[in-house]
């Protein structure tokens, strides 16, 4: 089986290691009429191309930038800040093949029935973050008055800055595209409702929470995802139980369906979780990869987007009038 662990450990750039293993597991997958490995070939494909040929970036942070500077026009007493990066590799491997073990898994515990190659290569297309912005908010507590819910106050702006962002955007040449999910938001917008994911309203066991919208940018003709949060809502995600927990969890849940789907009952089943067991278990301080280095899982250096993600673009805002109280 074609895995992304044995290339890293050459010395190789992160595009070298993406050509190396989108062209062996191509190679593969025609060889034995895999499917759902020429899918995974293809997505990489996609990752090769925003690296290689990245221009459209410059334009696309620019038009990114024009929703941060209506920010701190309208709400200039919140402090804020935009992110954009590119998915690192690890990530993007990780993400692939959790989809097609999450859903083989799903669809047969449902059904009792595996799903078809098709609709095993239709959810690596549901990937849409290659690239991502996230914006983070936050209420100064020099604006906060006597009774106010800061928590409360926080949320009610990002609803409203999540009602203003997809005619924003479109209006600059980027299409919401509608989220394939009924969602059960009471506050966004019926007219944009379709567009979002709300992970705020209804958020995971580990307390994630997050708005979440994918636009295609037409002009370069790729797909951005846009994820808003109050600064609290980051912490968790970043440095909370959604992060620390979430990881053990999530090696327990995969443990638990390979008990359920036995070794040698579904092939896409079998590479997909054994690759993703493969890179929960990658020591990164082992890893040789071009202006990359790690002491361990958590101090890590990346000069390359191997395991971070490569940064686009950051913006911050810092709350204006600090001694004013904003009604």
């Amino acid at each position: 089986m074609i895995n992304l662990n044995d290339y890293l450990y050459n010395g190789d750039t992160v595009v070298k290691i993406l050509h190396r293993y989108s062209q062996d597991l191509k190679a593969s997958a025609l060889e034995t009429g895999n499917g759902v490995d020429l899918a995974h070939s293809n997505c990489l494909l996609q990752m090769i191309e925003l690296l290689e040929h990245n221009d459209f970036l410059t334009c696309q942070s620019q038009q990114i930038r024009e929703f941060y500077k209506y920010l701190a026009d309208k709400y200039p007493f919140l402090a804020f800040t935009f992110k954009g990066r590119i998915k690192s590799l690890i990530r993007l491997e990780e993400k692939i093949n959790g989809n097609i073990v999450e859903y083989i898994y799903d669809h047969y515990c449902s059904t009792g029935e595996f799903p078809s190659e098709a609709e095993i290569k239709g959810q690596i297309g549901r990937i849409k973050d290659l690239i991502a912005y996230r914006i983070v908010i936050s209420l100064p507590a020099c604006h906060l008055q006597a009774g106010d819910d800061r928590q409360e106050r926080e949320i009610g702006c990002l609803y409203e800055i999540a009602n203003a962002l997809p005619d924003f955007l479109e209006a600059r040449g980027f299409e919401p595209e509608h989220s394939g999910r009924s969602v059960f938001s009471t506050r966004i917008c019926d007219n944009v409702k379709q567009y979002y994911r709300d992970y705020i309203e209804r958020p995971n066991a580990f307390g994630y929470q997050s708005l979440h919208i994918s636009f295609f940018d037409n002009a370069s003709r790729s797909n951005i995802e846009v994820q808003l949060r109050t600064k609290q809502m980051d912490d968790i995600a970043e440095i909370g139980p959604a992060n620390h927990l979430g990881y053990e969890a999530r090696q327990e849940k995969e443990r638990m369906r390979r008990q359920e789907i036995p070794v040698g009952v579904n092939a896409f089943f079998d590479d997909a979780y054994e690759r993703g067991m493969m890179l929960q278990q990658l020591d990164l301080k082992g890893v040789d990869v071009n202006m990359f280095g790690a002491v361990n899982n958590s101090l890590v250096n990346d000069g390359c987007g191997l395991y971070r993600g490569r940064l686009i673009l950051p913006y911050e805002h810092l709350s204006r009038f600090q001694n004013d109280l904003i009604g």
